[in-house]
This record gives structure tokens, sequence and C-alpha cells, in this order.
């Protein structure tokens, strides 16, 4: 399973060329290399300040929440699905280091005759939901209200967005233009059960589901619910697995619908303490979203980036190992494959993130450090797979 052949043929890229190749030319706000885009305040003018802003969502992760509403009648599976698409903007924005307050305003798009009523007032109440549990955690998440639109001629089933942006002081801000060879790569886990969750989280996040949905899922829901998926895909490359939704995940106490549908997990918890303790010796967040573990390509120049130590395969990624025999290379710049945030500066981040991780059961590991790069100004990630090989990764490579 190679991208060009395989990923790329279900109509979504891990590096996004196109599209950084279409905005190449456009502003990049602020401070270039952060996170996050960042622009004046204009609504103040006040020159100390700046605005941080971010568009996401749950992508294709609905799809899935969609089957396990058909086959269930549980509409409540949806909640998760709009915790995706706030966790997704939230921890962007955590990442130039922003601790809020958050505006949030939401977009779903559905197909009314599939999607009724009662799917739009359970994402409307997980969006509440998870800003209350937020709240229990000191970040304070405002949300304006949204659009829904009734648009069945683009969107086979529903699609759930977010825009947020909060407001900063500009010496706040964390740019990502600090990265220097020395710094340590901390890990924070994706998969595990934390002291803010209500029980095990497989560590899927919301990338990669086009690929795990159709990689595990039998071909019987293709059948059942052709609007669930492209009917432009080549054939072969739609359910073509070997699990039902009900089949329970070894390893965990899930399902392997639940485990895909595992909510996006939330940083928040342990970013905000981490920055009113030691913010000064962050050289850069980075939330590895689409790109998985390349996601640090576009931080730094000149950095070499050497994860030597990263975290055990969550029971999840295995099994999308097993299943689809795809090589390493594939599945790590797909997926996270166990950590989704990165804190990269200096050694004393690492007691500092540990005490914090032991207050909410949260897995930290130092993954890696960082170099100069080999490659000149070119940024470059080395990582050591379960087998024990090095895979490479250079900025600007397929």
């Amino acid at each position: 399973m190679t991208e060009p052949d395989h990923y790329r043929a279900r109509g979504v890229s891990a590096q996004k060329e196109e599209v950084h190749a279409a905005i190449r030319d456009t502003d990049p706000g602020l401070f270039p290399g952060a996170f996050c885009k960042i622009v004046p305040d204009r609504l103040s003018g006040d020159e100390r300040y700046c605005l941080a802003m971010h568009a996401d969502g749950a992508g294709t992760k609905s799809s899935l929440a969609y089957l396990m509403y058909r086959e269930t009648g549980d509409a409540g599976v949806f909640r998760g699905i709009a915790q995706d698409a706030l966790t997704m903007n939230l921890d962007d924005l955590l990442c130039v280091g922003t601790l809020g307050p958050f505006l949030v305003s939401n977009a779903i798009g559905r197909n009314a005759r599939l999607v009724p009523g009662e799917v739009i007032g359970e994402i409307v109440a997980g969006f509440e939901a998870q800003a209350a549990r937020w709240a229990d955690w000191g970040i304070e998440v405002v949300l304006t209200g949204g659009e829904t639109a009734d648009v069945g001629d683009l969107v086979r089933t529903v699609i759930v967005d977010a825009t947020a942006t909060a407001r900063m002081r500009r010496t706040d801000v964390i740019a990502n233009a600090g990265v220097k060879p020395g710094d340590v790569i901390v890990g924070l886990a994706s998969a595990g059960e934390t002291v803010y969750e209500p029980g095990y989280n497989s560590g899927m996040g919301s990338n990669g589901l086009t690929s795990a949905r159709h990689d595990l899922l039998a071909a019987e829901y293709g059948e059942r619910y052709p609007e669930s998926f492209d009917p432009l895909m080549p054939q072969g490359l739609s359910y073509g697995g070997p699990h039902r939704l009900g089949d329970p995940l070894p390893g965990t106490p899930l399902t392997v619908g639940q485990a895909l549908l595992s909510p996006t997990r939330s940083y928040a918890p342990a970013i905000k303490p981490l920055l009113d303790r030691a913010r000064e010796q962050v050289s850069a967040l980075v939330h590895c979203t689409g790109g998985g573990q390349t996601k640090v390509l576009r931080t730094g120049r000149g950095i070499h980036y050497v994860k030597d130590n990263l975290f055990p395969l969550p029971p999840l990624f295995a099994e999308i190992r097993r299943v689809t025999q795809a090589p390493w290379r594939e599945l790590y710049r797909t997926f996270n494959m166990g950590h989704r945030m990165e804190i990269i500066g200096g050694e004393g981040l690492v007691p500092v993130l540990e005490a914090i991780g032991q207050e909410i059961g949260l897995d930290v590991r130092v993954v890696g450090h960082c170099e100069a790069s080999p490659d000149g100004g070119r940024n470059r990630v080395t990582l050591t797979d379960p087998d024990g090989e090095q895979v490479v990764y250079r900025a600007g490579e397929p």
C-alpha cells in the first residue's frame, strides 16, 4: 500500500501538497512559522494584541458515526463528532500558546433525507458538553452559534466543522521558530484513559479515517450504505476489511466501531498547566494531525527530528497494520500511531510534563531529540519503527 496507489486513490492526501501550493502566496500572518495563522487585533486596534484563528472539523469520521447510527439507532454517537471538531480546533490553537477564551462557531452540512433533526440535536449537545468539560479545567469556550445547511446535492451524509478564534498578547505567541539542536521531543499519548475522559480512548483522533474505515470494515457496509462513501472511488478500495462494527478489538474494552469512533482526545488539561509553569522553556508545540508523525517537518528550519523512542503501538493501529500489511512509512504519515501532541524544548520540560501526566493520568514520553539537519536548511524526520528500522522523511518530498 503506497500513498500514490492507495491513499490518494481514495481521494485524500496526508501531506495536502495541492492545498499548500494553492495558499503559498497568501499572507502568512504576523508569525509565519506559527502553527495557526495570527493576524493583528483590528477589533481593538491595540498593537500589543493579536488574534489567532483556526478552522477544522471531524472529517470523514462523521461517516463512521452515520454507519453506527444506522446500525444501532443511537444518535448519541454524534456527540463525539462534535468533540472531534472542537478539539481539532482548540488543540491547534493551543500550539500558538493561547489559553483562551475561545470563541467557536460551528458549520454543519447534511443530507436532510438521511440525517434527521435528532442527529443535529446530538451534535449541538456534543458541542455544549465538551465546552462544559473544558470549563472544569480552566479553559473557557464560548459557543457563538453556527449554521446548519441542508446540502444534499453536495454532502452524502453529514459533515461537522467549526471555526475558533482567541485574542492574545503578541509577546505570548509560541511562533515555533526557536527549535534548535539539542531540544528534546516530548510526546503526549493519544491512547489510554485519562482522568478527564469517561473511558478508554483508542487514540484514533480525526485523521486517517477514510483509510481506517475502508481497511477495517467489511464489504457489507458499502452494500447497505452506499451513501457512506464516494461512488467514484476505484473498485477494490472501499470496505474491504474483515470486521463488523461490533467485533471486539483485542487488547481493549472496545469494539472496532467504538475504537474508530473514540472522540479525539484534547490535550488542553496538559498544555494549560505546562504553559502556566514553563512557557519560557517551550520552543514549539506540534499537533500531529494531518501528516501524522511527519507534521513536524513544517516546524523550524534546518532541523533533524530524530524519533527513536516512540510509544508502543496502540491496539487499534496494530490491528490496522495486521489487516493491511501497509509499510510503516505509510502508516506513520497517515495516523498518529500513538501520540498526537509534541512539545519541543529544553530538557527542563521533561519533569514538568511528567508531573502533569501523573496528575491527569496521561502517558508522557521523551520520544526523541533535535539535531542539525544533514540536508542543510531542509527539515528531516527519522523515526525508528517497531521492527527497529529507520524511516526517513524530508520536507518537500511526497
